[in-house]
């Protein structure tokens, strides 16, 4: 994938590494074509060294089969049907009947405020990693916490107790249609410093 020409040199910073953070970004259009599974699996195992307070490992993987995938786009045009109409329903179910991946990460739900807190920030870091590990082989993704990932027929369809463990998101993955541009502000923008 592309990396950011206007970004500044990188002289400690690995090359390849770099290349694929800057040049990661979020795809909302894939070619039908479903990425290999043993990709997927080898990316998935990279999540999961993602860094994690007092190593709880809280995050779980589900990858969605077809048919599995099909009942998701129905319950998701029935939420948009409520709540926009059958006009905004059958716009979404066009479009997410075309995904050809589908991984929803969920969080272990920790008793403890904080540890709930860090918990979710290491799911968040888990996915990122996935996220640039499918990137690297050339696959596209777009994680969502749309309406659906909050819904309680979600959660049963997907066998999950919210008593037990909360979605962080759910990721279509594929190879990319169509690649957008992406700038980042300037670093004076983003970094403060302190004597």
């Amino acid at each position: 994938m592309p990396a950011d020409t206007d970004s500044a040199p990188m002289n400690q910073i690995n090359f390849a590494i770099s290349a694929v953070i800057r040049g990661r970004r979020t795809i909302g259009s894939f070619r039908p074509d479903v990425p290999s599974k043993d990709v997927v699996l080898e990316a998935l195992d990279l999540a999961r060294w993602a860094p994690n307070h007092k190593k709880t490992e809280p995050w779980h993987a589900i990858l969605l089969g077809p048919e599995t995938a099909k009942a998701v786009v129905a319950l998701n045009a029935k939420i948009i049907t409520a709540a926009k109409g059958a006009a905004e329903a059958e716009s979404k179910t066009k479009k997410w009947a075309q995904v050809p991946g589908w991984i929803v990460i969920t969080c272990d739900q920790a008793t403890d405020p904080l540890r709930r807190e860090e918990d979710y920030a290491a799911c968040c870091c888990a996915i990122q990693n996935l996220q640039l590990a499918l990137w690297s082989a050339g696959i596209g993704t777009k994680w969502s916490t749309g309406d659906v990932t909050r819904h309680p027929d979600f959660y049963s369809l997907l066998g999950i107790d919210s008593s037990q463990q909360s979605i962080v998101g759910l990721v279509w993955y594929g190879y990319p249609a169509v690649v957008p541009e992406q700038t980042r502000g300037p670093m004076e923008a983003f970094l403060r410093e302190l004597p």
